[in-house]
């Protein structure tokens, strides 16, 4: 486990390390992407132990060999569910006295493992061990010779934790079955035997063969103006821990945002996506004038079907994005410039490991949020952050204590756990504490510096605050002090440093709401037209738990609450409805549970619901809803419901 310190600031003589490894992948400026050889990737010990990371989720021996290169030989099949072919690792040699890789999988079935030799493959010893319900198997392959290519070939399960499969009649089109992937936090190993930790990075390559009419994509280099011919290669140059290799399959369209941006989607998504998202090169441009160059070539999105169990996800050079997204008045943008962020924050620099998940996600949100305020203004983005405040400090007062410092516990049960909102927000707000303590210009500069210092390279917190500590700190080493960092980092809870934003916007949105519930102003006389989804957003959550039902049916009627077509605000119309068990809401509800697969939405819903004395009509519902469930979302709703 990583030796956290008493004190993180004190000086070392090593450089940062991954695991007890750094991953050293030389980068130069400029927006075009950067190719990187295996000889380009090289790796270095140290001797600071307070820098050693381990990954409890991984089997993987990563202090004897590590995987630079995986190349994936794959046919998909629609009908059995699966994914079927060969993967070829190159490996590197760390350990001269080391006879063995061991590598991750879950619900894999290898017929064979060779090494080459000679130009030649021959066979070699392998053991699959038995199957945890978290970490999957360990593949054990007898490598004394030190081989620096291993074949493995192998077919994925129907099941796979990391695939969705969705029959053609789920889909928007209906017109051809769909395939997707989400491999974070360690589903990777569902889809290929590899090493599944973010300690470890490795270039790819690809070639997928699907049925004709489908078009198969990655989070590769790929020419958005490729045929629908079943026959399909992909590369990827940069170095990428495994949770980022991503494939989407089905019948999918592209179109044209920009020059190097765009986005894939089904044929009657494309469009409407298109015209949602056209602001994306506006972010890019401050992006890259705020954080130094995009490097990796094209950016493009697509928008999954409903069952996508996530909001976005930032598969490099391909953005996988949620369609309740597409709320017809580009209000939820914010989550295409979180994930467009990520390109600097988490694809760029990386979580060494899920204890460190703030690094990836609080550096996001918080370029996110400057991002938003660039292209749409101070207010929509103070806005935002007084949205994200709330749902930290509900997140705060539910989790255990342990859950709510920076870094994570060293006995974190499971990766997911990492990712509340005290990896987001308060991750986010950390930074925008040291923004405030030593002013936006310096910070900038310090950001844009750290990320092209450990561009392509993953860290520990411990590597991120040594070098806070002798950079911009020791410029400023009156900014702020040893205790202040340590309560951000290390203390459960909101420190007591933490600002909290103020928007008049809302303060306008409360004094109406209040007006309202008093009886002095009617539902008539709000200027809710003019309103954001924020503002809405702001106004629901401060109904009270006291409302009548007469003050409940008048809200519904007055703005058709129940079946609104902006996600966020019905999900936040349903969980008011729920606790007061309104139930004109609950065929809408039920509807809505249906149609929409993302997490944020349906576990807290069906939560509620649990907790409200609806568990049986949650799990009616829920029988109808799981076929269309991703198996993430499948195993965590299981859970609420006690299935």
């Amino acid at each position: 486990m990583t030796f956290d310190l008493a004190s993180p600031f004190s000086t070392f003589r090593a450089a940062p390390l991954i695991g007890g490894l750094i991953l050293l992948a030389g980068c130069g400026g400029g927006g075009e992407p950067e190719t990187l050889s295996t000889e380009e990737v090289s790796v270095v010990k140290t001797e600071a132990e307070a820098f050693h990371a381990t990954d409890k989720f991984t089997y993987a021996n990563t202090d004897d060999v590590i995987i630079t290169h995986l190349h994936l030989d794959l046919a998909i099949d629609f009908d059995a569910k699966v994914l079927s072919g060969d993967a070829v690792i190159d490996l590197k040699w760390l350990n001269d006295e080391a006879t063995q890789v061991i590598l991750d999988t879950n619900d894999l079935t290898i017929s064979d493992v060779s090494y080459e030799k000679d130009g030649e493959w021959v066979s070699t010893g392998m053991e699959l061990g038995e199957d945890d319900p978290l970490l999957g198997s360990q593949l054990t392959i007898e490598a004394a010779e030190h081989p620096t290519k291993l074949k493995i070939s192998y077919q994925t399960s129907p099941g796979a934790q990391g695939l969705g499969w969705l029959s053609a009649e789920t889909t928007a089109n209906k017109t051809a079955p769909f395939l997707y992937s989400q491999a974070q936090t360690i589903n990777a190993r569902s889809i290929a035997p590899l090493q599944d930790t973010p300690m470890v990075r490795m270039t790819y390559s690809a070639h997928l063969t699907t049925p004709p009419d489908v078009l198969a994509i990655m989070s590769a280099e790929q020419d958005p103006n490729t045929p629908k011919d079943g026959d399909y290669t992909f590369s990827m140059p940069q170095p990428i821990p495994s949770y980022l290799i991503a494939i989407a399959a089905g019948d999918i369209d592209f179109a044209p945002i920009s020059d190097n941006i765009g986005v894939y989607a089904e044929p009657g998504v494309v469009e409407k996506a298109a015209w949602e998202f056209a602001e994306t090169p506006d972010m890019m441009t401050a992006a890259e004038g705020t954080y130094g160059p995009y490097r990796w070539g094209r950016y493009d999105l697509i928008v999954l079907p409903p069952s996508f169990p996530f909001g976005g996800m930032e598969n490099p050079r391909l953005s996988f994005m949620t369609p309740t997204l597409l709320a017809g008045d580009k209000s939820l943008t914010n989550v295409v410039a979180h994930e467009l962020a990520h390109s600097w924050s988490g694809n760029l620099v990386t979580n060494a490991t899920w204890r460190d998940a703030w690094l990836n996600e609080g550096f996001t949100s918080y370029v996110e949020n400057r991002l938003m305020e660039l292209v749409y203004g101070e207010d929509r983005a103070v806005m935002e952050q007084v949205l994200g405040l709330q749902d930290l400090k509900r997140d705060v007062a539910e989790l255990e204590p342990e859950l709510t410092s920076l870094k994570m516990p060293k006995d974190l049960a499971n990766p997911d756990d990492a990712f509340s909102q005290v990896s987001y927000v308060k991750g986010q707000y950390f930074l925008m504490f040291l923004e405030q303590r030593f002013g936006r210009e310096d910070f900038d500069a310090f950001l844009k510096e750290y990320f092209d210092k450990f561009a392509f390279q993953s860290i520990t917190t411990e590597v991120f605050l040594d070098h806070f500590r002798k950079t911009l700190w020791a410029a400023h080493p009156e900014a702020v002090t040893d205790e202040e960092i340590q309560e951000w980092v290390y203390g459960t809870g909101l420190p007591d440093t933490l600002i909290e934003p103020v928007s008049p916007a809302f303060d306008l949105v409360d004094e109406t709401r209040t007006e309202w519930l008093a009886g002095d102003l009617a539902l008539s006389d709000i200027p809710t037209a003019d309103w954001t989804t924020h503002e809405w957003l702001h106004f629901l959550g401060g109904l009270p738990e006291d409302m009548t039902m007469e003050q409940f049916t008048e809200l519904d009627e007055t703005f058709g609450l129940s079946g609104h077509q902006n996600a966020e605000i019905a999900y936040a119309w349903y969980m008011k409805a729920i606790a007061a068990n309104y139930e004109p809401a609950y065929p809408a509800l039920e509807e809505f549970l249906l149609r929409v697969g993302r997490g944020k939405f349906i576990y807290r819903l069906y939560q509620a619901l649990e907790d409200n004395g609806k568990g049986e009509w949650a799990r009616e519902v829920y029988a109808k809803a799981r076929p269309g469930y991703h198996p993430i979302a499948q195993t965590r709703i299981d859970g609420i419901l006690g299935l």
